[in-house]
């Protein structure tokens, strides 16, 4: 069984004193645009984000290229109906140069009856194989596509957490979203028109070498303009376009975290500095955006000069060689027409180049993450031998020189339910995270039922441990199949057996169609208490010997963290359990309390034991119980 990590950026906690534990802020899922601590000065302890890696051009290229390589019969099929319209419609100069040179000779009305049907003819057959060859085109885009997103979804979901957290929430989902938009706006509009103006563009050509090879050299002197606008637009578009979708990726990631993490941000006073870095981040990105529309400008202006130059020449041409009887008016008409009937194609040929940088960007960061190597898995070898954790001299740091834990040693033995209790930053979740595998130690060891988590890899650590943590995702759908996320296989009676075990079966069976009802997006909507009793119910149909629940009643209220707690310790039975206690009566109810502060283990007793003991847990339960006391009422 795989485990389920639930993603969870900023948001506000309470820890058992009622001070907030403002994640973002604090060392338990540390986003990387928040300050160190609250109050520090801009920018003081902000790590630069590391980005998800962009594939070059040569692999970006690789890619494509072997995406093809599983659809030839397509690509050749729009290609060759492409090719056919593209040169049926070459006909159309040559046709009306025949007719000018007929009215020219003062051939009659009756001359022209073919060459008018004939024009006729080849409208027609040119829309029909444009149509289907663009239709074939945008087909075989649309393949492609799909190929290259399920390519890089299945890499993204493989992708560690501490890798997506390191680059920020938004960098990832800029990817999944705003990336995949482009290459399909791309794939749907500009690819089909780009194959048809390239192809327009060489038949061209080799049409006006036919009608005179003069004709060909002097449209070629607008060659050179081409060519240097080119050459002067694609490494600045390049550059900009790349900047700018990077920029938006900044500008996503902030809005994920001022939006998301709006509690913690009131309750750190930091609405100014979240309000600036937004205004700097939007300012970069539209910034990038004006610098872009500039470029275009300058690019068709010079576009418009190599056409005047063009078209210049062809009709320079067309004189001399009429006037020296090498061709006759209606071919120079002719060759006029294919000059100006290339307008369009290379205005929009090179137009798409804009789309095609663009696109070139959002398909190489894409790339780059579906090329992103598999975790190496160690050869297996023993397996845990029962549900028992181990941890020695355990220490991790997501910033350098600020470390979260330090020389952590804890023993758990299998079986054992032991509750992590500490303050706001004290290191509790980034401890079960290091357990769980999201996370690999900066130093020391973990064991898994004796067994090193390094020799057990991450798909072996996700088999024995299971993490739930405070915001639980319901996919979209009906709620059986929710379920089975834990076990494909089980039964309606096994996904009713785990349901009453956690007590939720009473609530599930209210629904308008029980464990067929659809829920998530779009569905019933269920309450967070409702979520995570889902949660519980997956963790009692894995195999898993050991069940880390991080926080998992914070979110549910007083009453709704009450019926969570009984349902997890139920859904905890004959496994080993370690809970991130937001709750201090969660820790009571536990065999063993482990308190931690700054990062180290400092007590570790019964519940009763250290609140005789007098120390830092016997401090915060007393705070916990002083706010929940009722106030007196004045005489």
């Amino acid at each position: 069984m795989t485990a389920s990590y639930d993603s969870y950026d900023s948001y506000e906690r309470t820890d058992a004193a009622g001070n907030p534990d403002a994640q973002a802020a604090k060392d338990e899922g540390r986003t990387m645009s928040e300050p160190s601590a609250p109050g520090a000065a801009d920018g003081a302890g902000t790590p630069e984000r590391e980005l998800l890696p962009t594939a070059t051009g040569a692999e970006t290229f690789a890619v494509v290229r072997s995406l093809l390589r599983g659809h030839r019969a397509l690509a050749v099929g729009a290609v060759t109906v492409l090719v056919v319209g593209t040169g049926i419609g070459l006909l159309t100069a040559p046709l009306l140069g025949l007719i000018v040179d007929l009215v020219v000779d003062r051939k009659g009305a009756a001359a022209l009856t073919l060459p008018m049907a004939l024009l006729l003819a080849v409208a027609v057959a040119r829309g029909v194989a444009t149509a289907v060859g663009k239709s074939l085109v945008a087909r075989l885009g649309e393949t492609l596509l799909a190929d290259l997103r399920e390519r890089f979804i299945a890499r993204a979901l493989r992708l560690p957490l501490e890798r997506v957290e390191k680059a920020g929430s938004g960098d990832l989902t800029s990817r999944v979203t705003g990336d995949v938009t482009l290459i399909a706006k791309a794939v749907r509009q500009a690819l089909p028109e780009f194959a048809g103006a390239f192809l327009t563009i060489v038949l061209t050509l080799v049409g006006l070498a036919v009608l005179d090879w003069r004709f060909l050299l002097a449209v070629l002197a607008a060659v050179p303009v081409h060519f240097l606008t080119v050459r002067w637009y694609i490494p600045r578009a390049a550059r900009i376009y790349a900047a700018h979708r990077v920029a938006t990726g900044a500008l996503q990631h902030q809005l994920l975290d001022s939006v998301g993490g709006v509690r913690t941000v009131r309750a750190f006073r930091l609405n100014d500095r979240h309000a600036r870095q937004l205004e700097q981040r939007s300012g970069e990105a539209v910034d990038l955006a004006a610098r872009g529309m500039r470029l275009v400008s300058g690019f068709f202006s010079r576009l418009n000069v190599a056409e005047f130059i063009g078209m210049t020449s062809i009709l320079v041409a067309g004189f001399w060689l009429v006037d020296n009887g090498s061709v006759s008016i209606g071919t120079a008409t002719a060759a006029a027409l294919y000059f100006h009937g290339l307008f369009n194609p290379i205005n929009a040929a090179l137009f798409l180049i804009d789309d095609a940088q663009s696109a070139g960007a959002s398909l190489a960061r894409m790339v780059g993450v579906s090329n992103l190597p598999t975790e190496r898995e160690p050869e297996r070898g023993d397996s845990p031998v029962d549900g028992s954790v181990k941890v020695s001299g355990l220490g991790h740091a997501y910033v350098d020189g600020h470390p979260v834990l330090a020389d952590v040693n804890l023993e758990v033995r299998a079986g054992e339910r032991v509750a992590l209790v500490g303050a706001s930053g004290a290191g509790k979740t980034t401890l079960a995270k290091l357990i769980a595998g999201v996370h690999e130690p900066a130093s020391g060891s973990i064991s898994l039922g004796g067994v090193d988590t390094r020799e057990l890899g991450l798909a072996g650590v996700r088999q024995a441990v299971t993490l739930i943590s405070q915001e639980v995702h319901v996919f979209a759908g009906p709620l059986a199949q929710d379920l089975r996320l834990a076990r494909p296989e089980a039964t309606d009676d096994e996904l009713r057996a785990a349901l009453a075990h956690v007590g939720a079966l009473e609530w599930v069976d209210a629904l308008p169609e029980g464990l067929a009802t659809v829920v998530g997006e779009g569905g019933h909507r269920l309450t967070v208490t409702q979520a995570q009793h889902l949660a519980l119910a997956r963790l009692v149909l894995t195999d898993s010997p050991i069940a880390i629940l991080d926080e998992a009643t914070a979110d549910a209220g007083s009453a709704g963290a009450r019926v969570l707690e009984t349902a997890a310790l139920r859904a905890l039975e004959g496994r080993t359990g370690l809970m991130v206690a937001h709750r201090l009566p969660q820790a009571a109810a536990a065999d063993r309390v482990v308190v931690l502060d700054e990062g180290r283990v400092v007590e570790t007793g019964t519940h009763d034991e250290l609140v005789a003991a007098g120390g830092r847990y016997a401090e915060l339960w007393s705070a916990w119980s002083a706010s929940r006391r009722e106030p007196a009422v004045p005489a």
